[in-house]
């Protein structure tokens, strides 16, 4: 029974030692160590500084997620500007392409009003064309043999006279509105299809070939265009 007794108190005296320190009034107050026992080692544990996720879900999983909700938050804001930018670049496209069509409007309605006002007396020019051939016909009668005759025929020469200053005055009038009169006989000049309409073609010593060498019917050219082509014979020799 002593034994007993005595081995409860120590038992006693040994769980009070673990809370309580006991300090000695001879020696420093520095704590002794003291020897945990197995069941105090395996009751330590050991826990992450770090939350973890729910549902054995790694850290890296969790931010994925949380980047991707942002994401999504952020979607709506991103389709919109997308959708903005879009309609702002189909209206300058747009915008451009009126500003060209207008400018080529402007520019071919020009062109209309200048050719309108270039070839206005076109069709006044063709018809009084055979007036000025005419009169052209009428000074050529006279030869200028007569004309060395003036003083026996004055009233010849008067006439003649009259007639050349009409065409002089007639010729500068038409030509102060655009329409001109050409003989391609006079310089000798090469046969252009654009310009002379050719009657016929024959031989001609001392003419080059292709050349115009007689004028059966003067042209005309109203600023630059001709109205009427001119009729000539052309040289071929070869």
């Amino acid at each position: 029974m002593i034994r007993r007794s005595l081995l409860r108190q120590s038992r006693a005296f040994c769980a009070k030692s673990r809370y309580t320190i006991t300090a000695s009034p001879t020696r420093s107050q520095t704590p002794t160590p003291r020897i945990c026992s197995v069941q105090e080692k395996i009751a330590v544990r050991y826990y992450s500084s770090t939350d973890t996720p729910k549902d054995g879900a790694s850290p890296d999983a969790a931010e994925l997620e949380a980047s991707q909700s942002d994401i999504k938050d952020v979607d709506p804001l991103e389709k919109d500007l997308e959708s903005k930018n879009k309609e702002i670049i189909d209206l300058k496209d747009k915008y451009l392409r009126s500003v060209a069509d207008f400018r080529n409007l402007q520019e071919r309605t020009k062109r209309d009003v200048q050719s309108a006002r270039d070839f206005a007396i076109a069709r006044f020019a063709q018809d009084l064309v055979e007036s000025v051939d005419n009169l052209d016909r009428a000074l050529g009668t006279v030869s200028s043999e007569k004309l060395g005759q003036a003083e026996s025929n004055k009233e010849l020469a008067n006439l003649y006279d009259g007639l050349k200053m009409t065409e002089t005055i007639l010729m500068q009038t038409l030509k102060k509105h655009g329409l001109e009169r050409f003989d391609p006989s006079q310089n000798g000049e090469q046969f252009n299809p654009n310009l002379h309409e050719a009657t016929f073609q024959t031989p001609v010593q001392g003419k080059e070939h292709g050349s115009v060498f007689m004028t059966q019917q003067k042209g005309f050219m109203l600023n630059g265009r001709v109205i009427r082509a001119a009729k000539v014979g052309v040289v071929k020799n070869s």
